[in-house]
């Protein structure tokens, strides 16, 4: 069969027949790769075997009670909002070597055991080293089945042959559909192969895991229409040189986003930690300037996220200004809000920033933590010992009033600090027994409240 060449975007899908610096579609640069493709066939199109759908008034449509099935993994099935949902497909992506497989085979495994049969597709792998993992994580059950193949057709054939109630696709990149002249892992081929996947789950009740490779920039790749056709996505995050796992949803049809789970690897795979905070509190130091405890909220979840700030004099014509785990451009505010509501000067400055134990945070509530460990550091001066704070700030200086404040102050009494600094206005009932209450409407005023005044 001929092949013609097309160029495909990698962002939105849309293909031409030269190569453009810039995505007429979705604007892109630098997105459009080369692919080989039938000069007769049209690779977006999908063979579906079911029969053509009717439209019909949405007050007849068969209402169904939400079932969820428990994976048996308490961290993944919060993410997910409370379980799977039947015929559903997730999108797992994550840096190489960060976990995914051994969090999905750790899953498949307690499925199996429940009396579900699960399919596991490696297309990396060879038998003999999956074997090798799940023997090292006591993954073995007679309900788990492998099949080591990257033909789309093989893996259709399979999953009619073993009718499983949850399919693993690892990963989405190396499948490949035969009668397409273009390389595993391109757009054209990584579209198709999801859409039959898809197809298949809707059709067939199944729900369905693909895992995803990511960029360097951290994005999962293959074609961006990828995150719009699956039903939830999950991101797998870490530093590749510490033992913490964070599992986050990017979108989830059937359930929040906010939700995440927090895991750490070990010789013998991924281990839930159900209590974060008191894993962070352990790792917290005590009388050093620059580190601030901070209650944030992820969800439903209190969390305690230790906030570090190093504030050293710059040779550098433009200082810099680094912040790792938070949002670099609140922490810019912070920063403009310090200079001009409360007189410190950072112009002669360098400013990093950052969370201890990998834990990224982007809610506004960090941003009185980021204030007091930005001075605590400039000046040298510890917080003082046994206090947690929350609070976002606003341009004015003002402390702004945050939500949950309640849920946050139990979690800070609950870890045994003995003092919570929180915003003036912030509703919130008495404090819990051994917890003191620091009131406060500025961020100078803060300052003061904690010493840190220059």
């Amino acid at each position: 069969m001929k092949a013609k060449s097309v160029f495909v975007c990698t962002g939105c899908g849309s293909s031409s027949v030269k190569w453009l610096g810039r995505c007429p579609e979705c604007g892109e640069y630098g997105t459009m790769l080369e692919e080989r493709v039938p000069a007769n066939s049209d690779a977006s199109k999908v063979r579906l075997s079911v029969a053509p759908p009717r439209p019909l008034p949405l007050c007849r449509v068969a209402s169904e009670a939400e079932e969820r099935a428990q994976t048996g993994i308490g961290e993944l099935d919060r993410v997910l909002g409370g379980g799977l949902v039947r015929g559903s497909v997730i999108l797992v992506g994550g840096e190489p070597g960060i976990g995914k497989s051994t969090l999905l085979l750790q899953a498949a495994h307690q499925l199996a055991e429940k009396g579900g049969r699960v399919l596991l597709v490696s297309g990396e792998e060879s038998p003999e080293q999956v074997r090798m993992r799940a023997s090292r994580l006591h993954a073995l059950s007679p309900r788990l089945f492998l099949l080591c193949a990257t033909d789309i057709e093989d893996v259709c054939e399979a999953v009619k042959e073993v009718k499983p109630y949850v399919l693993i696709v690892d990963s989405i990149q190396t499948v490949y559909n035969p009668e397409m002249s273009s390389a595993p892992g391109g757009v054209s081929q990584v579209r198709d192969c999801a859409a039959r996947l898809q197809a298949l789950a809707k059709e067939s009740a199944i729900t369905t895991f693909l895992v995803g490779h990511v960029t360097k920039d951290g994005a999962l790749a293959g074609p961006r229409v990828l995150e719009h056709m699956v039903d939830t996505v999950l991101y797998f995050e870490g530093e590749r040189y510490d033992s913490l796992r964070v599992l986050r949803a990017a979108k989830n049809r059937f359930g929040s986003v906010a939700e995440v789970g927090v895991f750490e690897m070990g010789d013998g795979g991924l281990r839930e930690v159900e209590d974060p905070s008191l894993l962070f509190s352990r790792l917290r130091g005590e009388g050093i300037p620059g580190s601030v405890p901070v209650i944030t909220m992820e969800g439903r979840r209190p969390l305690l996220v230790e906030v570090q700030a190093l504030v050293t004099p710059s040779t550098l014509p433009v200082p810099k200004r680094v912040a790792a785990g938070l949002d670099q451009r609140r922490f810019t505010l912070d920063l403009a809000v310090l200079e001009k509501r409360a007189g410190l000067r950072f112009s002669d400055h360098d400013v990093f920033a950052g969370t201890a134990g990998g834990l990224s945070v982007a809610e506004p509530a960090c941003d009185l933590g980021v204030c007091l460990a930005v001075a605590s550091s400039l000046l040298d001066r510890p917080l003082p010992e046994g206090m947690a704070v929350f609070g976002e700030v606003g341009l004015a200086g003002e402390v702004r009033p945050v939500s949950q404040g309640e849920v946050r102050l139990r979690e800070a009494g609950r870890l045994g600090f003995r003092e919570a600094m929180l915003p003036a206005s912030c509703e919130a009932p008495a404090s819990p027994p051994g917890l003191r209450l620091s009131r406060v409407g500025s961020v100078k005023e803060a300052l003061v409240t904690c010493g840190l005044e220059g």
